[in-house]
């Protein structure tokens, strides 16, 4: 392997649109409501969050990915756990 593919190995480019497959898991803020279903969003793409606590507004939460629709960068996880709450 060249010391140039070395270097830039594992670099790639941040997307303000991430594509999710079924099952993944990640963790991400609670960062609003479409109608009584919480969301999360990371960048422009927005996730439905099922099963998540009433009060998890600006709270760090676990989920999993259940549907995902890379046309529209939206789809739905479900609440696994909260793992940390907003420093703000």
């Amino acid at each position: 392997m060249s010391l140039r593919k070395k270097y830039f190995a594992g670099l790639g480019f941040r997307t303000n649109k991430p594509d999710f497959e079924p099952g993944e898991e990640i963790s991400a803020f609670v960062t609003g409501y479409e109608d009584d279903t919480p969301i999360v969003r990371v960048g422009d793409t927005i996730l439905r969050v099922e099963g998540a606590p009433e009060d998890a507004l600006d709270t760090r939460v676990r989920l999993r990915v259940e549907e995902f629709d890379r046309n529209d960068h939206d789809g739905t996880a479900t609440y696994l756990e909260t793992v940390g709450e907003s420093s703000f």
